[in-house]
């Protein structure tokens, strides 16, 4: 498991209310350059958050285009814990690396009060190599950042 963590300048409620609502992923899921629409949110253990990612910028078309793979990628997440405010577990759906069967890699995420706003603890399972599993922290890493944004803008 690798552990990334983020200080978010809010309550640990409105952390939850923006991880676990369509409108709050929305808003700060996608990486820069793409986009993200929710389809399905059943926010339950076996519920399913079912969401399309699109590319909408033109190095992030260049990318996927480069690598063979679609602009828009429907991703499915199954919660595997569901305890909020404080700790929220899912399994994804891997099945867009090309050339790769799918399989499905778990993310754990503990959401801590503390002074001034919530600490952010996410857990996430390697994938099936070093550089996806890169790709993987780094995409997390930037939803803590887009996260963390988008609560200094108010």
């Amino acid at each position: 498991m690798h552990t990334i963590e983020r200080f978010i300048p809010t309550t640990r409620e409105h952390v939850w209310q923006l991880w676990t609502t369509a409108e709050g992923i929305s808003s700060w899921w996608a990486p820069e350059g793409f986009r993200t629409d929710v389809e399905q949110l059943e926010l339950r253990v076996g519920g399913e958050l079912v969401y399309t990612m699109t590319a909408v910028a033109p190095e992030q078309i260049a990318f996927m285009e480069q690598y063979g793979m679609p602009l828009a990628t429907q991703s499915r997440k199954v919660f595997t814990e569901v305890a909020g405010p404080e700790r929220l577990g899912y399994r994804s759906l891997i099945d867009f690396v090309p050339d790769h069967e799918p399989y499905e890699q778990l993310t754990e995420i503990d959401l801590n009060a503390v002074e001034g706003g919530t600490q952010v603890v996410m857990r996430v399972e390697s994938l099936h190599d070093d550089v996806w599993t890169e790709r993987l922290v780094a995409g997390r890493t930037n939803e803590l950042e887009n996260l963390a944004r988008l609560v200094q803008k108010g």
